[in-house]
């Protein structure tokens, strides 16, 4: 089993207000996981609960920052990215009656207004892409705080290969290798995922450039393993 080694009191702190219920349920995220440095997070593919699907995100220092519990049974298609506290931050639903592997992203636990739309990318030519997400209806152009702050390619003038204006990240790479890169609209890096060494596919690296926000960068991380990953049957 894959030894991963947490601040073991946070994580028995949110696991109980999980267990118990949180106050916070409902409520829409308010403010942005953006900051001006790269962020390292530790992914664990594995829920806090028994009987659960999902992951823990971890900080640098141990200290849970994002967690996703999905009952085995009873699952309605949706999964809710939570902060440390079980606060919902984003939740990630599979649209119905599509023919490709669509999705869209919502802020908090709220069902109009998708703040992203993402799509699996079929092209048989470019089998560098996995996925292209787009800005929804509730959404801004961009999941940064600061698109100025996030690192430069020598690729500047790339523009998104659907051809559409709203596309806001797309994602190239392998995530069955864990090595994905997210470029933004101006083909810039904002969020990398990384083997994390020795310890197999179930725990990896997210790296979040500067600018770029946290829990959107763990989202894109959910609709990938919900494409590629072994998860995506319990989402039908």
């Amino acid at each position: 089993m894959t030894k991963v080694h947490p601040n073991a009191a946070a994580a028995a702190a949110a696991a109980a207000a999980a267990a118990g219920g949180s106050q916070a349920l409902g409520q829409v995220r308010s403010f942005s996981m953006a900051y001006e440095e790269e962020k390292v997070l530790t992914v664990w593919k594995k829920s806090l609960l028994l009987n659960c699907n999902g992951f823990t995100v971890y900080d640098c220092k141990g200290n849970l920052v994002f967690r996703v519990d999905n009952y085995l049974a009873g699952n309605k298609g949706e999964i809710v990215l939570m902060d440390a506290a079980g606060k919902p931050l984003l939740t990630i639903r599979r649209k119905r009656l599509s023919l490709s592997d669509n999705w869209q992203v919502f802020d908090g636990e709220t069902a109009a207004n998708p703040r992203f739309t993402a799509r699996k990318h079929t092209n048989i030519i470019n089998t560098k892409s996995l996925a292209q997400v787009s800005v929804g209806s509730g959404g801004s152009a961009s999941g940064s705080s600061s698109p100025s702050s996030a690192p430069s390619s020598p690729s500047s003038s790339w523009s998104p290969r659907s051809g559409g204006k709203n596309v806001a990240y797309e994602i190239e790479g392998s995530y069955a290798q864990r090595c994905c890169t997210v470029y933004d609209a101006q083909r810039r890096v904002v969020a990398e995922i990384r083997q994390k060494e020795a310890v197999g596919s179930d725990v990896f690296r997210l790296v979040v450039k500067p600018g770029m926000d946290m829990a959107v960068a763990m989202a894109l991380v959910i609709l990938l393993d919900q494409m590629f990953g072994s998860s995506r049957r319990f989402s039908n």
